[in-house]
């Protein structure tokens, strides 16, 4: 997910999931979601809220009487979410089954920022200046692609650094231009900290395609999005679903964990014991409750190295790690926060943050994501 990839690798592995029509054949069903949203305190309509489905191209702002329609929304996993300035955010972790309308109503109370609780910045001063290179380093990324995304709107964003703990609250969504993918994405940040060897966010981006200049920059942009794709944890999961990890490149194994902090979104490292051990695949994933769906279940860590590429040098200085001459294939580790999680066909999970990452997962950003519905050509 970052960067060019070597082309001879990827063919070498190929594209192709060859998965069962099965799981692909409701990939064309699509329902539609519509609801309104109100001011918890007077129930009166919320006009020009945003509501979409997060880390995708779906989304709206209401109408003047607080009503939102979603139409053409894949079955499936999402993350229905909802903001507005003045208002704390909402969501819901929904599954859509059949391809229906349903209805989500939303009521949203105001927010409230408490004197004290984060330190404004009046003036945009050097220390403002640093915290923001840092901010981007932490939330973008260290990675190539990150060197070609920009936060058009910075002066949003305000920060505190006190004992050992950096945090950042912003005053609006963060416009964000990807050029090197080709997406503008909306931002809506809702929380940002992070201690020494630990990153953790909340939040959600809406995305839209950048219009090409030329056929040459369409062409690139198609192929840094595959190779971000590639090797990604979306394309582990859809390469586990068709039961085809091994081909796709990507090999599995069990590492029993002595220790680490549960609840981390990203960790640059973990306690884990020195052992691993072979683990079948087939192994991850059991039936769900209905049909396309599954359960990700697994003890411990579980570490999955992709075969398809190695570790790029940005890596090194990210992870701490000095053996830049004898770079790795890229390797992940990953544990469930809260047991089991429930994942669909698309390979998405229906608790967002249930799936915890460490290593090359989580070096890889906010300028490595490409939105939820892309897959290669």
């Amino acid at each position: 997910m970052f960067a060019l990839r070597r082309l001879f690798l990827l063919l070498a592995i190929g594209l192709s999931l060859g998965a069962p029509s099965v799981v692909f054949s409701q990939a064309f069903n699509r329902a539609q979601i519509s609801g309104r949203v109100v001011d918890a305190a007077s129930g009166d309509g919320l006009p020009g809220a945003h509501v979409f489905i997060a880390s995708s191209m779906i989304g709206t702002v209401t109408d003047t009487n607080g009503d939102y329609v979603l139409e053409n929304v894949p079955l499936g996993a999402h993350r229905l979410y909802v903001s507005i300035l003045g208002f704390e955010h909402d969501f819901r972790d929904i599954l859509l089954r059949t391809d229906r309308e349903v209805r989500f109503n939303f009521e949203l109370k105001e927010s409230i920022l408490e004197a004290g609780e984060i330190i404004v910045e009046a003036e945009r001063d050097k220390n403002w200046k640093k915290r923001l290179e840092r901010f981007i380093k932490m939330f973008i990324g260290e990675t190539p692609n990150a060197l070609e995304t920009t936060i058009l709107n910075p002066e949003v964003l305000d920060f505190e650094d006190k004992r050992g703990t950096f945090k950042a609250v912003a005053s609006a969504p963060l416009i964000i231009e990807n050029k090197a993918l080709g997406y503008r994405i909306q931002y809506f940040l809702a929380d940002f900290q992070s201690i020494p060897s630990r990153v953790q966010y909340d939040g959600e981006g809406l995305y839209e395609a950048m219009d090409p200049s030329s056929e040459e920059e369409a062409l690139r942009w198609e192929e840094k999005r595959r190779t971000a794709f590639i090797g990604s944890f979306r394309h582990f999961m859809l390469a586990l679903i068709a039961g085809r990890t091994e081909a796709q490149g990507f090999k599995t194994y069990s590492r029993p964990s002595i220790g680490g902090n549960v609840g981390d979104t990203f960790n640059a490292g973990m306690s884990m014991s020195s052992q691993r051990f072979p683990l079948d695949p087939a192994k991850l994933l059991r039936p769900g409750e209905a049909a396309n769906e599954y359960f990700l279940d697994f003890e411990g860590h579980l570490e999955v190295v992709f075969m398809g590429e190695k570790e790029d040098e940005s890596y090194f200085d990210w992870s701490m790690r000095p053996e830049r001459s004898n770079p790795r294939f890229q390797t992940s580790w990953t544990f469930l926060d809260h047991g089991p999680v429930t994942v669909d066909y698309k390979g998405d999970t229906l608790d967002q943050y249930g799936v915890v990452f460490t290593g090359y997962w989580a070096f890889e950003r906010v300028a490595d994501d490409p939105p939820k519905e892309y897959r290669p050509k």
